[in-house]
């Protein structure tokens, strides 16, 4: 019977060692087909209230892919090395006509954009744009393109799927990208598919996608829409919930003021400014395998009353 249960016991043995030898090697092959690449991003410094910006260096800054943090390589203001800025303002032209009273603090917000911002008008119809103005550094010509919108919901109206038909069509280079989106958030294509206040819309997810993988950094502006749909609670809410979650996603802010129309843009265009001033382009060595993809990161700092925004996932090419 000792016999019998020394056996047994040696043959456990050996397993459990089998098993650790081949749980080393198949993370030493893991770990081989990680590469550090290099990544940038947009980084927005924000502080409470009307204090001063502190100094924020590149040793200020903490990566972590996932649980793991990673070497950061660059910082710098985003207004250095004629780093430009691509702003792009979407309008969706099922806004109720209330929103001509915004168009002129909107046009005064275009014409104080510096002179490295290129400015883009379109407006949102059917999961399309209607771009009535490319981008120009030209700001009195971009500012003249604005115009009251349509008041009309069209067939396919969906202000997600409107955002990545732009994004999908924007210029490619080295550039910042913002896009401000005016509307009431409701995704008319795809209503009669929410069973609940606060679902996920799809169409949010992929507009988010698209963000994150191009780094375009969304803010949303709520204006009532036309029709009956912007008087239902249910459909409001989800609308704003919508915008809400867009923007976190991609490193933005949403701005409304309930389900009314606001009094005047002007406080929320101070708010944008603010953060467009207050940004610094941030390249770190991210982790990547065999294949490219969108990787979960967060970012801190221990400098007091200081918070990092950004996107909460980065686009990692292959590391092939």
């Amino acid at each position: 019977m000792k016999h019998h249960w020394a056996r047994r016991n040696v043959f456990v043995f050996v397993i459990v060692v089998l098993m650790s030898i081949s749980a080393v090697q198949a993370g030493d092959k893991e770990n081989t087909t990680a590469t550090a690449v290099p990544v940038r991003m947009t980084v927005t410094l924000s502080v409470l209230g009307d204090r001063r910006m502190p100094d924020v260096g590149r040793q200020d800054v903490m990566v972590k892919q996932g649980k793991e943090r990673v070497r950061v390589t660059g910082w710098k203001h985003a207004d250095g090395d004629g780093v430009g800025l691509d702003l792009f303002i979407l309008i969706d032209d099922a806004s109720d006509s209330s929103l001509g009273s915004q168009l002129n603090d909107l046009r005064d917000f275009i014409n104080a954009q510096p002179s490295t911002t290129s400015v883009g008008i379109g407006y949102m119809r059917n999961a399309t744009v209607d771009i009535v103005q490319n981008f120009t550094s030209d700001h009195a010509q971009a500012a003249k393109a604005v115009r009251l919108p349509t008041g009309s919901v069209g067939a396919f109206g969906s202000p997600y799927l409107s955002a990545v038909n732009l994004m999908n069509r924007w210029p490619q280079h080295a550039n910042r990208r913002v896009l401000m989106l005016v509307t009431d958030g409701i995704d008319r294509a795809r209503r009669t598919n929410r069973t609940r206040i606060s679902s996920t819309n799809p169409d949010v997810n992929s507009a988010a996608t698209v963000a994150q993988r191009s780094g375009t950094i969304i803010y949303g502006f709520y204006t009532p829409g036309v029709g009956h749909l912007h008087r239902n609670f249910w459909e409001a809410t989800n609308g704003q919930n919508d915008m809400a979650r867009l923007s976190e996603l991609s490193g933005g802010e949403s701005y409304f003021l309930g389900l009314r129309a606001p009094v005047s843009f002007k406080p929320y265009f101070e708010d944008v400014q603010k953060n467009l001033d207050n940004q610094y382009l941030l390249e770190f060595d991210a982790r990547s395998g065999n294949r490219a993809g969108l990787q979960p990161i967060s970012l801190s700092t221990e400098v007091a009353g200081v918070e990092l925004i950004s996107a909460d996932s980065v686009w990692v090419p292959s590391g092939r």
